[in-house]
């Protein structure tokens, strides 16, 4: 499957392009604005892109007709954060083959976008139940890996630690983070520094991404979720 992800939220985009890569998918481009993603569409082919509904510059609603005209054979599933019947009948009016729900873990996403590239019209209201069942007996072994590996990678982090990835994942700052778990700058990027070290990574952006990698946490609302 050969993917082209759109999303302004760029850790997001980023962290989603290696979990496809992972699972030995081909991500053709990834790009922060749905400007960008007409000239990547325009040069790259792409089975299936995931382009997130809101843009400051529009909905991806509003660009479909152009991005359609740009790949006639990419098929679109909408990233989205709130599922209703509207949404839904607009996207499908406009030509969109499925949506994903922003509060799935990524493997959820990932099976909606196999569901589509397999010819399937993914439009449950609610997204994260019906993605789910849809894809459960192919990804189960999968799902079962990256449980299985997020907990070995959780358990050499303690609370504090987990408390500061999932701070880090929201966007904070060392400085705001500081004041939110009432402790100094210095103690922050002391916190911050373990961090890196446990995951073996030299900068903030790298460890959301290997976090929302191994399935610890969410890079979309900063939830813990490897229990």
């Amino acid at each position: 499957m050969r993917v082209i992800i759109c999303d302004d939220h760029a850790v997001f985009a980023d962290s989603l392009s290696l979990v496809l890569g992972d699972a030995g998918h081909i991500v053709a481009g990834v790009t922060y604005s749905p400007q960008d993603l007409l000239a990547v569409l325009r040069g790259r082919r792409a089975d299936v892109c995931l382009i997130d509904l809101h843009f400051p510059s529009g909905t991806a609603l509003d660009w479909m007709p152009r991005l359609r005209a740009a790949a006639p054979e990419t098929m679109f599933v909408v990233l989205t954060g709130f599922m209703d019947q509207e949404v839904l009948d607009a996207g499908l009016a406009a030509g969109v083959r499925g949506f994903a729900h922003k509060g799935q873990q990524a493997h959820d996403i990932l099976t909606v976008l196999r569901r589509v590239a397999a010819g399937d019209v993914v439009a449950d209201l609610g997204g994260r139940g019906g993605a789910r069942h849809g894809g459960a007996a192919a990804g189960a072994g999968g799902d079962a890996r990256t449980r299985s590996q997020a907990q070995k990678v959780a358990q050499f982090l303690t609370p504090r630690e987990r408390e500061v990835l999932t701070r880090l994942a929201r966007g904070e700052s060392t400085q705001a983070l500081a004041k939110a778990m009432g402790v100094t700058r210095s103690t922050a990027r002391s916190h911050v520094q373990s961090v890196l070290s446990k995951l073996g990574v030299h900068s903030q952006r790298e460890a959301v991404i290997e976090a929302a990698r191994h399935g610890l946490v969410s890079v979309e609302t900063g939830e813990w979720l490897a229990g």
